[in-house]
């Protein structure tokens, strides 16, 4: 599952981690409503939303954010520093 806060989209925009996480959360739970903790725990939920090498690592460590959906940053240079914090911090 991706999410992506629709003023975010092609704005540069990014929410804090905080906002980013209380809506991955609600996702989470509604995913755990419909289908169960096993499948909750399991799903990977990521964020998108103008994620880039200054923002990734803070984003990347909230507990229900599970990996990036990159868009214009994946073009650029940056783009192997975000690969490498995805790396370090999702080991699943």
């Amino acid at each position: 599952i991706a999410y992506e806060p629709v003023w975010a989209i092609g704005t540069g925009v990014v929410a804090t981690p905080m906002q980013a996480q209380d809506t991955h959360f609600q996702v989470r739970s509604v995913v755990r409503d419909l289908c169960g903790d096993a499948i909750a725990n399991s799903v990977r939920i990521l964020y998108g939303g103008s994620v880039n090498a200054k923002n990734c690592k803070a984003l990347g460590e909230m507990p229900d954010i599970d990996g990036f959906l990159v868009g214009g940053a994946s073009c650029k240079t940056e783009f192997t520093t975000i690969i490498q914090t995805a790396q370090d911090l999702f080991k699943k």
